[in-house]
């Protein structure tokens, strides 16, 4: 057996007193187009989404292109709001900007004037944190990702691998209780991803953030987490959820090697493959 969780959710912690991280239930969400287009009608992006997300639970969202994963961490953002449904965020409704979450995007999106020393204390300073002790923590995050003796330097004076965990670290040190990630890795080429997931597992690792994690990477996805969500075509629904039942800590490196990854590696290509071919027959 994979592991298969055949469309159900997972309801709630181990500890029932502590509320979800994130849950989402019968969400919909369809997009009106422009004035101009408006004849075509509503695009419905998602339909009927339910899952939850633990304390702590690292989960990867995938599907094919244009299956709603980018619109689920927006609701849970609060970026957009639901059509139909509720999301809640640690037990409240999310109605509003959610600047409780943490968001990564493919985008470093790391401020051109500011130092790397002042990006990542960046949110703490938004927090109000005392200058010396959000400076101190930022220094923390920056020599945990090996960037120590880049503090002064500007974000063009950065590889892309650098601005990268600049922006990671400078969301992890704002320590928020969920990450959204949208395929933060997804500009790197494959050596850099590798190095970046086995130091974003390590990161993790010191705080157990809940992370929904967008990707079309299925070794990523493997590599990376407790739960893996396959969505179908547009509209996006759940389709299959995997346990993915590999032992933390990770070797990155040579994870791929485990027999586990092979059998859960061709059970969600089995459910991309469907997707897309579903796709192309009714194109």
């Amino acid at each position: 057996m994979v592991g298969v969780h055949s469309g159900q959710s997972f309801h709630g912690s181990p500890d029932s007193r502590t509320p979800d991280a994130v849950r989402l239930d019968a969400v919909y969400k369809a997009f009106v187009p422009a004035r101009r287009r408006r004849s075509a009608g509503p695009v419905l992006a998602l339909e009927d989404v339910t899952f939850t997300a633990r304390p702590g639970e690292f989960i990867s969202l995938v599907g094919p292109s244009g299956c709603g994963k980018s619109t689920v961490l927006n609701l849970i953002a609060g970026l957009v709001r639901p059509s139909d449904g509720n999301v809640t965020y640690q037990g409240a409704a999310v109605d509003g900007v959610n600047t409780k979450v943490g968001y990564i995007t493919q985008d470093d999106n790391l401020l051109p004037w500011r130092s790397v020393l002042r990006n990542v204390e960046f949110g703490l300073e938004l927090r109000g944190v005392p200058k010396a002790e959000r400076r101190a923590r930022a220094r923390e995050f920056i020599e945990l990702v090996g960037l120590g003796g880049f503090e002064d330097h500007y974000p063009h004076e950065l590889s892309g691998g650098m601005r990268k965990r600049a922006g990671i670290v400078r969301t992890l040190a704002y320590d928020s209780g969920v990450v959204l990630m949208d395929e933060p890795f997804g500009p790197l080429d494959a050596q850099t991803r590798v190095i970046l997931q086995d130091e974003l597992l390590r990161l993790w690792d010191r705080q157990r953030p809940a992370v929904l994690f967008v990707t079309h990477d299925l070794v990523e996805a493997i590599t990376l987490s407790d739960r893996i969500i396959t969505f179908t075509g547009r509209p996006g629904t759940i389709k299959q959820e995997y346990e993915v039942g590999l032992a933390r800590p990770r070797d990155v490196f040579h994870i791929h090697e485990l027999p586990r990854f092979k059998e859960l590696y061709d059970a969600l290509w089995d459910d991309i493959r469907v997707e897309i071919a579903r796709a192309g027959t009714t194109s």
